[in-house]
């Protein structure tokens, strides 16, 4: 064979259209070179070369990656603290509630407790009360004296009787109005007896006598004696005359519907 003749080509042909080729590199930095064909090129172009620098990693580089990743997980370990505290505040103040929830519920029970204990004092306490008064009636009833007044207590009641009507003022002295010590004082002026003006002084008049032992006569006070808020005398037969109140006025009542606390005896 000639060594003119005509030797075919063994060069490969070249690729088709849009087929790309990456050459990469690294030197120093990363740096890459990366060679891209014609998109559309006929087969015998020229291959494109584009140069793209990538960003070099440098050590400060790395320094802040490290540094935003740590500054991540802390960020994520401070809300994971958040999140333990808020669970044990609400689990504390679940548990004070209850706890408060459970006081108040003992208070409450305590409270209706000391409540009916004392509202059965208070009626035992009536009860005897009561009864009291019922002896103390059925005594002044039985031993009331039921003689005709002689002497100076028949002067007093007589006196007393004759203002039956008159009408209850405070502070009034007579003739036609009264109050109950004013009353009194001016029955026992009129046998010669100067009493005090009020009904605390006039209970501690004379000698204290028993209500279960009384004379016509007698002063009748209600209330301690020395804190007497009212008087009147005992006319017998369980009876007494007194400057009652503004309704009343001046009457004589039965001391079964009002019994006194003392008596004093000046006669």
């Amino acid at each position: 064979m000639s060594h003119t003749a005509h030797i075919p080509s063994h060069r490969k042909p070249r690729r088709s259209a849009s087929k790309m080729a990456i050459r990469a590199g690294v030197a120093g930095g990363f740096l890459s070179t990366i060679a891209v064909a014609g998109a559309a090129g006929p087969a015998n172009a020229e291959p494109v070369t584009e140069t793209i620098e990538m960003p070099l990693l440098t050590a400060d580089s790395l320094a802040a990656v490290a540094q935003s990743a740590e500054a991540t997980q802390q960020v994520a370990l401070d809300l994971e603290l958040q999140a333990q505290l808020q669970a044990q505040e609400e689990a504390a103040a679940a548990k004070a509630a209850k706890a408060a929830e459970k006081a108040k519920a003992e208070a409450d029970r305590a409270a209706e407790a000391k409540e009916k204990e004392e509202a059965k004092k208070r009626a035992e306490a009536a009860a005897q009360e009561r009864a009291s008064r019922d002896s103390e009636r059925t005594t002044l009833s039985a031993s009331a004296s039921t003689g005709t007044a002689t002497g100076s207590a028949a002067t007093v009641v007589a006196f007393l009787k004759a203002q039956l009507g008159d009408a209850y003022i405070m502070g009034a002295t007579g003739p036609n109005a009264w109050d109950c010590s004013s009353l009194v004082q001016a029955a026992y002026r009129t046998v010669g007896i100067d009493l005090p003006r009020v009904s605390q002084d006039q209970s501690l008049a004379g000698t204290q006598v028993g209500t279960s032992n009384l004379q016509v006569g007698d002063i009748l006070y209600w209330g301690g004696a020395g804190s007497a808020y009212h008087t009147g005398v005992y006319i017998g037969d369980g009876q007494y005359l007194d400057a009652a109140n503004p309704s009343k006025g001046v009457v004589i009542q039965d001391l079964s519907g009002y019994p006194a606390s003392g008596a004093v005896r000046v006669l």
